[in-house]
Formats: C-alpha cells, structure tokens, sequence
C-alpha cells in the first residue's frame, strides 16, 4: 500500500506535489506550537506568580513600615514616661519587682505593647514579652536600622498598686538606663566620624568640580591623616557646636578645607586659625585681638564666630547653603554682586553659575568632595581610623593670668599639648584681662582643676624686679633676661618705648623657648605689616655689628633714626649690643649687605618622610634659599632629626 501511495505521488503535477508539502509542513507546525506554547505559557503562569508574591511582600513591607514607627513612637513616650518618675534599671533579684512596677506604668500611659509578625499585627498575651528574635521588616536599600527595644508587655489584669522597691544598704547599686534608651543628638555613637556621617545634610551634586578634588583628596591619603591626626583635638567640639544650632554637620569639615586643621594657619590676606578669619571681619563677630589673645586663633570663640557667620549668611541668601559657604570664602558683596547679575541676564542664580574668583569655584566642590569621602570611604579605597565619640579636652576657669608652662606642670600634660589646645594666646601667658580659662587634655582636667586651685596668683605668672642703671637700655635690659624689648615694653607700659635711670622693671620670667609657632604668631603682633596708608611693606632683619648705631644703621638704609627706633620698641639714643637684630621696613631696592637676612629666624627638626621640598613649601620659602641657609646641595640628603635653620615671613606662613 505504501508503494502505491508513493507510485500515485511520483505521478502528481509538480504543482500539486508543492502543495501536498505545504499542507505537511503546515500541520507539523501547528503540533510543533501547540506543545511549545503550552509550555509559555506554563512559564509566564510562574512569572506572574512570582510577580504578584513579590507585590504582596511588597504590599505587606508598605503596611509593616508605619506600624513599626508607631512602636518606636511608644518606646519614645515609655522613655519619657520611665525619665519622667526618674526610673532606673535595678539588677539581680529586684527585676521582676521592677518589671512589675513599670508594666503598671505603661497600662496607666495608655501604651499598647504589640508583638511584630512578617504579616499581621496582634495584641501580646498577657504577661509574656515581645520575641527576642523577632525584628521589624525594612526596605532592601535603607540602612541598618538599631536593634529594636525588648520589653515585658503590659499586664491586661485588674488594676493593682504596685510599690516599687526600696534601695537596700549593700545591695548593688541601680544602673542608669540602657544606652539605647538614651537618644541625645549623636551620643549614640561610638566613632565620632558615624556621628557626622548621620549628620551630613547638603544635596549631592554630581559636578566635574567635585570629581576633580575628590580625586585629589583619594590620591593623598598622607595628606589627610595628617589632617585628621591634627583634627582630632578639636572635631568633637566642632561636631557638638553644628550639631547643637541644627546646621549640615558638613561644616564640621569645613576647616578641612580652610585651615587644614592647624590653628596656627597664617594666609597672605592675613587670615588665621582653624575657620581663616581676616583681622576685620573677626572683628565684627566679636573675636578679640590684641598683643596677649588672638580669638581667630582659639578653638571655642573661633568656632562661634565661624557659625555665627555661616548662620547669617544662610539667612542672607534665603537658605541657600552654598551659597553661604561661598560667600564666608569671597565676601556676601562679591556673591551677591553675582546673583544680581544673573539675574538681570536672565542666567541661573545659583552657586555653579556664578562667576566667582577660581579660588572659590574650587572651595565649594572641596567641601562636597570631603563629605563625599567621608560618606564612603571604602568605595575610594580608603579607611578612616576611629576617633572616640567624647570630649578631647575640658575647659578649666583660671580666675586670672598663668603661664602655659606652668599650666602643663600643673596638669601633668606637655606644653606642646596645652599649646595646641590653646592657640589663640600669642605669648607665654594667658591674657590678664581674659579670657582667662585654658583648654586641658580631659584626662588631666581634674589634676589641673585641684592643682590650681592650691597655687596663689603671685605664682602663676613669676616677675623679677630689675632696677635701671645708667646708660641701660631696655635692648641690653632685654638681653640680659633673654627676652624682647617689645615684651618689657608691653608689660611696663612704657610710652614710646623709653626707660630712665633708676626704674624699676617687671621682667617676666619666661622658662625656655617658646614654639615656633607661637613666635611667628607674636611677631606678626609685633611688626606691622602696612603703613599708616595701608600698603603692604616688606620686613628685613639686619643684624648689627660692632660699633654701628641707630643713627648709622638709619642713615645707611635711608629711613629717619626716630622711626627706625620706633619700629624697635628703642629710644633714639638707645645704646646697641653686637649682634642685636633690628626690624626694618625695607624700600623696593635690594640691600647686598652680608649683615641684612630677611625675614624670622626659624629652627626647625626634621620628621621622618619631610624632603627639601615638602619643607619648603610648608614654609614658603625656595628650595634655594633653603639649602644655601643649610648648606646643603644634591648631594646631601636630610634625616629625621636634623635641624634647619630657616628664615621665614610671618605673614606668609599656613601654621
């Protein structure tokens, strides 16, 4: 039969047999799709319960979300209810007693104690406390959340009157409550870099600006340990000032990006301290300036200053934070001339479309780039150490004038230290008219308080009475009791800087050399930068030599004697010691004299990792001057230890 269905085939017009293909393959499909769309749509049948279990989970996560901040609203009004009656956390066999009393507490609230399931919510049974292991649900993408509070439930029986228990003499002493009951701003964090993290509050912007200092900042961590060594001093203080006036705690990284954290910063337009205040504008935010204090220096009245201006300039630019921050950096003029500009352009009025000087272009972007560093450090490869979230120093009332080295005694810490915590004053003492307080080491706090308190007056700051002889001059005077005329002068009050035969002077006894730092902080008091026009002269040293007067020296560099002696502190016919220096406003003319070195002579001990150039740089002096002063060549190499000598412009300095 099959043959003769092939034979009847083999017979059929070409056409019909195209046909009888056609009709072939037409079926073998329509079996082929029927099994492979029933399989489809077994697999979309899967998709789509997959789907509707995820909206469900979804849904349920949506209802679960507001329920749990509903129970965190009642642990908060059991918090209050509990520091209300002044309640404690008693240990050992007083629990249940207690427990007792506070489930009372909680019925009387009103607050309803409920368990947390994945899907519904039902009241706890009497007497049996919320699962331990049970812990609310939360989105995927937000951040862990604390570990919920565990409880016992209210009790759901009669009323009764439960009398807490009596303290018992011996018995263990009450503990406070947990720390997780104890939400105070961010002293519930251990690292004080987690407290600013949950404090940053700017909007993230995403500008090649940011890009181009972020990189910076990634590619120099040497840079930024430095930094946050320093910082750690004073970040604390910082941190808890922003946090407590509920501004970005951003601005905690502000000095970051002004100061690099050293208080003894000095910039060319004169600012200085941590926040770089110019001498006007500190001014203006009440820091005091005078020859014993520089406030901009301070860590406490700097950083209230610094957001007292932040603050302004917020509310002077409609809330608009970089703006504000723009503008603490150029001026409120400068930014505000900007905006107006724009706006009658018809051009963006905000801060990525202004035309500021380039310096603030770039402050801005440092500032969002540090935060974002700090926000993730590990996505740049980087690992901040731990800074404690506590106090770094206390503040000790004086009562009156002391001397820093005598304070370091007292407290049992280093001057170095109470240096660095203290870098506003500009000489070895305290100011005597104020503030009088001094920042310690919080370890030391208490040995310095109860120290002090057993030292007079007379002994904190000491003086030695020196009559004047004749022909003395307070220059010989000076040198005598290795100090300046310009101290003696201060301390004496001494009108036009001239003494006679006879006086009796105090001469303070300074023990050892100051730091340099506070050196070239008390010459920049010293020696005036401008003149009476306010031009910016330039300052040079001359050492004298035997022989050589007032009125030669002056004659030589073409100035009068009177002003040459003012400059000095000196009378006109004050007597001068071989190798005595001598402040001089120098004329555009070079002096080749072998006795003139410009600027103040600076020792400085070379660290581990310091090269020629990363000296001179933090200096402002040039690799030249640098190795002729020392001389060095390329030959020598410098180690750690080794001295420079130097000879700097104060007014040049960064710290």
């Amino acid at each position: 039969m099959a043959s003769g269905v092939l034979a009847d085939f083999a017979r059929m017009p070409t056409q019909r047999k195209v046909m009888v293909f056609v009709v072939i393959g037409v079926l073998i499909g329509l079996v082929y799709w029927k099994f492979a769309y029933k399989s489809l749509d077994e697999g979309l049948d899967v998709a789509q319960t997959e789907h509707d279990n995820k909206v469900a989970a979804n849904r349920r996560l949506a209802q679960d979300i507001p329920k749990y901040e509903e129970l965190r609203t009642h642990m908060t009004r059991l918090r209050e209810l509990i520091e209300k009656n002044q309640t404690a956390l008693p240990t050992g066999p007083e629990l249940p007693a207690f427990f007792e009393t506070l489930q009372h507490k909680v019925a009387e609230s009103g607050v309803e104690i409920r368990k947390w399931t994945n899907r519904t919510e039902e009241p706890v049974e009497t007497g049996s406390p919320l699962p331990p292991d049970v812990t609310p649900p939360r989105p995927y993408d937000a951040p862990p959340e604390r570990e919920p509070i565990v409880i016992p439930a209210a009790p759901t029986g009669p009323e009764t009157t439960v009398v807490p228990p009596s303290p018992v003499d011996g018995a263990t002493p009450l503990l406070t409550m947990p720390r997780e009951w104890q939400h105070h701003n961010g002293e519930d964090y251990d690292d004080l870099f987690d407290r600013m993290r949950a404090g940053f509050a700017l909007d993230e912007v995403q500008e090649p600006a940011i890009d181009i200092q972020l990189n910076w900042f990634e590619h120099n961590p040497d840079y930024l340990e430095r930094v946050f060594q320093r910082a750690q001093r004073y970040l604390y203080h910082v941190v808890t000032e922003v946090e407590a006036r509920g501004m970005p705690l951003e601005f905690a990284l502000l000095p970051v990006v002004e100061s690099a954290y050293e208080p003894f910063a000095y910039s060319g337009s004169r600012a200085a301290g941590l926040w770089q205040f110019i001498p006007g504008t500190g001014r203006r935010f009440g820091l005091k300036q005078n020859w014993w204090f520089d406030g901009r220096r301070d860590v406490i009245e700097s950083t209230r200053a610094a957001l007292d201006y932040l603050q302004a300039l917020h509310d002077q630019f409609d809330g608009d934070w970089l703006l504000a921050i723009a503008a603490y950096n150029v001026g409120e003029n400068s930014v505000r001339r900007e905006l107006d500009y724009n706006r009658a352009h018809g051009k963006p009025a905000d801060f990525w479309h202004l035309k500021l000087p380039s310096e603030t272009r770039a402050y801005v972007p440092k500032l969002l780039a540090m935060k974002r560093l700090m926000a993730e450090p590990e996505r740049y490869g980087l690992e901040f150490a731990v800074i404690p979230n506590e106090p770094y120093f206390a503040v000790i009332d004086t009562n009156s004038q002391i001397d820093l080295k005598i304070a370091a005694q007292l407290a049992g810490a280093s001057y170095d230290e109470l240096v660095a915590l203290n870098p506003g004053y500009n000489r070895w003492a305290t100011d005597p008219e104020g503030p009088q307080r001094m920042l310690v080491p919080i370890d030391n706090a208490d040995a310095f308080d109860t120290a002090l308190k057993t030292l007079g007056p007379d002994d904190r700051v000491r003086y030695a009475s020196h009559e004047v002889t004749r022909k003395e001059t307070l220059a010989m005077i000076a040198k005598q009791y290795g100090t300046s005329v310009a101290v003696i002068t201060k301390i004496n009050d001494l009108k036009g800087g001239k003494v006679t035969a006879g006086a009796t002077l105090k001469i303070p006894e300074i023990s050892g050399q100051l730091p340099d730092k506070v050196l070239l902080a008390a010459a920049r008091v010293d020696r005036p930068e401008t003149d009476v026009g306010g031009r910016r002269q330039r300052q040079i040293v001359y050492r004298v030599r035997g022989g050589e007067t007032l009125s030669t020296i002056a004659r030589r560099h073409g100035m009068p004697v009177s002003t040459l002696a003012r400059l000095n502190n000196m009378g006109a016919q004050d007597t001068l010691v071989k190798g005595q220096r001598l402040v001089i406003k120098a004329s555009a003319r070079r002096f080749r004299d072998e006795g003139v070195v410009s600027g103040h002579r600076l020792l400085y001990t070379v660290r581990s990792g310091d090269t020629v150039y990363s000296i001179s740089r933090q200096f402002q002096v040039s690799v030249t001057k640098l190795k002729s002063w020392n001389g060095l060549n390329e030959h020598h190499q410098i180690r750690a230890g080794q001295r420079l000598v130097m000879y700097v412009d104060p007014s040049r300095q960064q710290g």
